[in-house]
């Protein structure tokens, strides 16, 4: 396994200290160029969800970090958004911020002042005249829009999943109906710097098809890591603060590797193969692991049905399918009501919530530290 952790320590990193304005400067101290491209890769990410003007636009960045200059390219257009650093004379766009400020409005939820940033469009040498079709105007007003889109993209960017679905092509939407679901589970971890994995990246053998999904929620959680998880090699899909990894999801020994290795994970979703004994395999091994308040999402529940993928549809309570697992969940829920020999044991422990929708599962992670029914009101 490559070292994940490594990979994501810069974002991690970025993510943990934005909102500290003196670690942020020791940070930035530390590896100014480092840091700045890291920042700006995600401003760019961002400026790419958002669209840019009908040609490429080069916006000048000058970062300061105490008395230093650093200089970044960032062009802009129909086609997307790139960096590099980098200066050139005489651009259409012009931005000056302290770098620690950038980080800190990049990274930190809220609306945020900026003192020390400068935006300039140039405005010389002017329109040759009034006519609408001036080559000088058109690209002025261009520079106006990559502005725009540029400094849109140095904060958190707003959007619903079901909007980010569409605009990356996943099925979460559309395909199926789950975005309004997730939206009402997740929105409170949106702002938190979160650590997501995905079961099932997509694309089946190819290794530059599919993370649809995992782009969604990149962008859907401006503080996350996500990670997702494939059978296959999808490592060309990597990108700053989405890694993909490649291994077993029936695998435990594999699971409980990865999860100590990338963790804590506040959140996974398994979208994998779908078939109900990799599906509990992958449950049971990395709900354990996720921390009081975390989330388990298990999509796709229509193939506990189906016997070609390890379902039955003559025993709805069949504990070796998906559906008849969940089941068992809400009886352990339960067990404080049920009467029953005392110390019997709990199948998985943690579970203070589990939601049912047509063909998806949250369950929820907690301390169930609810007070049982009165003993005097059981039957025998």
């Amino acid at each position: 396994m490559t070292d994940i952790r490594t990979a994501e320590d810069l974002a991690s990193q970025l993510v943990a200290v934005a909102h500290d304005h003196d670690a942020a400067r020791s940070l930035a101290r530390e590896d100014p160029h480092r840091v700045a491209s890291a920042v700006l890769d995600e401003v760019a990410a961002r400026a790419t969800l958002l669209g840019g003007p009908p040609a490429p636009v080069v916006v000048q960045f000058e970062l300061r970090v105490d008395d230093q200059r650093l200089g970044f390219l960032l062009t802009t257009g129909p086609d997307g958004t790139t960096v590099a650093p980098g200066w050139t004379d005489g651009p259409w766009v012009r931005i000056t911020q302290d770098l620690v400020d950038l980080l800190r409005g990049v990274y930190t939820p809220g609306d945020h002042h900026h003192p020390s940033r400068a935006v300039v469009v140039r405005e010389e040498p002017g329109p040759r005249g009034p006519a609408a079709d001036d080559p000088w105007l058109a690209r002025w007003n261009g520079a106006r829009v990559a502005a725009g889109v540029v400094v849109r993209a140095c904060a958190p960017v707003p959007a619903d999943l079901s909007t980010l679905a569409l605009r990356f092509g996943s099925d979460k939407w559309g395909g199926h109906w789950y975005t309004p679901h997730y939206e009402r589970h997740l929105a409170a971890f949106r702002d938190r710097a979160v650590r997501i994995l995905e079961i099932g990246i997509g694309g089946y053998e190819s290794p530059r098809l599919g993370g649809a999904s995992l782009r969604m929620w990149k962008h859907y959680f401006p503080r996350g890591l996500v990670y997702g998880l494939d059978i296959a090699d999808k490592s060309p899909l990597d990108e700053p603060r989405l890694r993909t990894i490649r291994g077993d999801q029936s695998d435990p020994e594999f699971l409980a590797a990865l999860a100590d290795r990338v963790g804590p994970l506040d959140i996974v979703v398994d979208d994998g193969s779908h078939v109900s004994a990799h599906v509990i395999t992958s449950f049971t091994t990395l709900f354990p692991k996720l921390p009081v308040g975390g989330l388990y999402v298990i999509e796709d529940l229509q193939t506990s049905y189906w016997p070609s993928w390890n379902g039955n549809h003559h025993d709805l309570n069949d504990p070796n399918t998906t559906m008849g697992f969940l089941k068992t969940l809400m009886d352990d829920l339960h067990r404080p009501e049920r009467v029953e020999p005392a110390g019997t044991p709990i199948g998985v422990p943690g579970v203070t919530a589990v939601h049912l929708y047509r063909n998806i599962a949250f369950v929820e992670k907690g301390i169930d530290q609810e007070q049982p029914g009165p003993a005097w009101m059981r039957g025998g």
